[in-house]
């Protein structure tokens, strides 16, 4: 961007300021490329428009976009394997929950509690659900309800509530600011209340018109807000719903190319000129062959195969390729993708499992602040109208964090080298190496002495592990250009 002056005008037309020596101003004319329509790039941004979150999120688009979505992930194997894997990585077996009060007999006695109603409501299930359907459908809802079946103390229950029911029925669609297709919302943007339809919109006995108004303080909405002022999500995956049905295409195409050119076991071609020396032959004609015959050929005429083109030598890459550009949009590597590893060594296998293992603890994250802590609050309300935990009555935000399951180690021996490395100087603690695991170091530390104590009694001696060689684990990590030229030669 340059600037330009304007044409400097005589001192006797310029005001008495600038002729007593004054600047003159300078006007700013700046342009972005991008910013210009011209005849090459018109169509490229033919749909762009310029309307809000809410707008450009319509229920008629978000509508169509999970059905595009869902009916992505149901057909094609990647996209089904890319959503649960997130899934699984992301929620695991399920949180722990670790309080964090002084009072550490109430602490384990609402941690054992707490865990025996998860496993009472299934709320690992459910999780994993929820966490699929917002890779699939960008968003999902929960409602906080009683359940008298809950084969628990409390009788407290989590029920999923799909994108589509919470919608506004036909008897309100009267324009309305505060009201985002179901959500009502207050003059500060707070969702005061969801219209939760009875019936699924997609089933034929449904005309929209029976709906609860559900309070917001029983309502979970969990959904990634890419844009300020958004309040309903769009499926993760609408980046790469194009590439997947690309994918899906060349991949069929390839195989009905290879399928035409095997269906001809033979052909008969002759070199002669219309109406030349060779025999005369009806086109097109079949003849039938059978195995392990010699046969005589009609004068003039060659017997030969269709050679098969398919699939091409650059079929591999760019299924490699396309897999690599869907996966980006969700912060998955290739290989995690793909599920396959076959072009990796260890030193870039880790390195781009950094990227998606930071992305899972974001979404972990923010799955304790939306999703956990609105449930244990909701838990902890009804375990306080019990007699067992009357305790709970007096206390207000209970100290707590999650543990979810670590992600396991390509090279434990390695892990083990540098986390006793970490330990030895100060650099990191027993809490956070147990947390990297998923798990309490209290409740290890404890278990540890137990068995420690025992080992004691039964005169076992524990013997120490052998310690690998820290010169020869740097030079396996290590990538030389070599390996990176073998890597892409693969």
């Amino acid at each position: 961007m340059w600037p330009f002056r304007k044409k400097r005008k005589s001192h006797a037309s310029l005001p008495a300021a600038l002729q007593a020596g004054g600047k003159v101003p300078v006007i700013m004319r700046a342009r972005y490329d991008a910013a210009q329509t011209t005849a090459d790039n018109a169509r490229h941004w033919a749909m762009a428009d310029a309307l809000s979150a809410d707008s450009a999120m319509s229920p008629d688009v978000r509508r169509k976009l999970r059905q595009n979505a869902r009916y992505e992930v149901a057909n094609n194997s990647y996209a089904k394997g890319i959503v649960l894997t997130i899934a699984n990585d992301c929620v695991g077996t399920g949180p722990r929950l670790q309080l964090l009060t002084p009072d550490g007999v109430l602490n384990n006695s609402v941690e054992q509690a707490f865990a025996e109603w998860c496993r009472a409501v299934r709320l690992a299930a459910k999780l994993r659900t929820m966490r699929a359907a917002k890779a699939t459908d960008g968003e999902t809802f929960a409602v906080l309800t009683a359940n008298p079946l809950v084969d628990s103390p409390i009788m407290l229950d989590v029920q999923l509530v799909e994108a589509d029911r919470v919608a506004s029925p036909w008897v309100s669609l009267i324009e309305d600011a505060n009201d985002v297709d179901g959500i009502r919302l207050d003059a500060w943007g707070n969702p005061q209340s969801y219209s939760i339809l009875r019936q699924h919109p997609g089933d034929l006995s449904n005309w929209r018109h029976e709906f609860d108004l559900v309070d917001a303080a029983a309502v979970i909405h969990w959904f990634r807000a890419d844009r300020p002022g958004q309040h309903r999500g769009v499926p993760e995956i609408t980046p790469a719903l194009p590439l997947f049905a690309q994918l899906r295409d060349y991949t069929l195409a390839v195989i009905a190319a290879a399928e035409t050119a095997a269906d001809f076991a033979a052909v008969l071609f002759t070199d002669s000129p219309a109406n030349g020396e060779a025999q005369a032959l009806e086109p097109m004609d079949i003849v039938a062959l059978e195995k392990r015959m010699a046969t005589v050929l009609p004068d003039g005429w060659r017997l030969g195969q269709i050679e098969a083109q398919q699939p091409a030598t650059g079929y591999a890459e760019f299924k490699r390729e396309i897999l690599n550009e869907i996966a980006r949009c969700l912060n998955l590597p290739y290989n995690i993708a793909a599920c396959n590893s076959s072009g990796y060594n260890y030193a870039s296998g880790r390195l781009d499992h950094q990227t998606y293992y930071k992305a899972i603890r974001v979404e972990q994250a923010h799955l304790a602040e939306v999703v956990l802590d609105r449930i244990l609050s909701a838990w902890l309300y009804e375990a306080a109208l019990t007699e067992e935990f009357a305790a709970l009555r007096e206390m207000d935000g209970l100290p707590h964090q999650w543990f979810f399951d670590g992600s396991e180690h390509v090279d434990p021996a390695k892990e083990a080298n540098a986390q006793a490395t970490r330990l030895t100087s100060n650099t990191t603690t027993l809490a956070i190496e147990y947390a990297r695991q998923g798990r309490d170091w209290e409740t290890e530390l404890r278990q540890r002495a137990k068995e420690k104590k025992l080992m004691k009694e039964l005169g076992l001696v524990e013997e120490s592990a052998p310690q690998a060689d820290p010169e020869n684990e740097d030079d396996e990590e290590e990538e030389t250009e070599t390996d990176v030229e073998a890597r892409r030669a693969a």
